[in-house]
């Protein structure tokens, strides 16, 4: 798969974060197909651990032959802990072995792409020197990745607050300048953190907005997943509290505009909202898929 920057077709496959306990393929697959995903996006290791397993060769290869055989799009989510900017040598260390462990489970898996959180710096006397330590951890894994054929990275924007580096989108200019615009950095845009880090996306044309902005930002084509969570708490709250699609504060209407909008034709969109079983994630799957014009 080539880290290039292409123009996508109108498609939006919709899918969910999927667990993945007693198996990948074991576990995944079935959730894939009762939610009714046509993306799926998993950990490869403990969301809030450092340690980095192997992984089953067995159920990596029943998973990723699963997922082509459904023409289901694959993605990894990095652990949430990382974080290139802390003023910790460790983390930062820790952070980038997380990052190039996800990249090779990518590889094994097919993944088209590994999420990582854009990260913080913590004190406030260490913001350039967090984003020097983005440009020297991510430059390697960029230039790999891109000689491996292999999966992107997507910095994803926070929710805000904590010296964060990057959470409006506008910040996200800074950040990939970080690392010259590397062809292999794209993005990952989550809603929920984005209306916690100040856009309006309720407001009539919010969406819109905010995307148009990340578009002037980031470029045409950098963009290669969507976050789509509605949110428990208001505008600018800096809090990553998930709710159901049109059943929280941002509210269906700018989902439609989510959905309209040219920068996510053709880029997956993943649900990680609140769900018993597969139940909540089919619901939320089917509205969006509702709302596509």
């Amino acid at each position: 798969m080539s880290v290039g920057m292409t123009t996508p077709a109108a498609h939006r496959p919709v899918g969910s974060h999927t667990p993945t306990s007693g198996g990948l393929a074991r576990a995944a697959l079935p959730y894939v197909d009762a939610a009714g995903s046509e993306v799926v996006q998993v950990y490869v290791s403990n969301s809030r651990g450092w340690a980095l397993p192997p992984g089953d060769p067995a159920q990596d290869g029943l998973f990723r032959h699963g997922c082509a055989e459904r023409g289901v799009a694959v993605f990894i989510h990095a652990s949430l802990l990382v974080n290139l900017g802390s003023p910790t040598p460790a983390t930062v260390e820790r952070s980038a072995e997380t990052l190039a462990h996800a990249l090779r489970r990518g590889r094994a898996i097919g993944a088209r792409g590994v999420v990582f959180h854009a990260g913080s710096a913590v004190d406030a006397g260490h913001a350039d020197a967090a984003m020097r330590q983005v440009r020297e951890s991510l430059l390697p894994l960029l230039d790999a990745t891109a000689a491996e054929d292999g999966p992107l990275l997507l910095v994803e924007p926070s929710a805000g607050g904590g010296r964060s580096l990057a959470s409006r989108v506008e910040q996200l200019g800074p950040y990939l300048d970080a690392v010259d615009r590397h062809p292999a950095l794209g993005v990952c845009f989550d809603t929920c953190h984005a209306w916690a880090a100040g856009h309006d996306l309720a407001a009539e044309g919010g969406m819109t907005a905010c995307l148009d902005a990340l578009v002037a930002t980031v470029g045409p084509g950098r963009l290669r997943l969507v976050h789509a969570n509605d949110s428990k708490d208001l505008c600018g709250s800096t809090r990553d509290r998930h709710e159901n699609i049109g059943k929280g504060s941002i509210g269906e209407p700018a989902f439609a505009e989510l959905m309209a909008h040219p920068a996510t034709a053709g880029v997956p969109i993943v649900v990680e909202t609140p769900t018993e079983k597969h139940v909540g994630h089919a619901t939320d799957i089917a509205t969006l898929r509702r709302l596509l014009p």
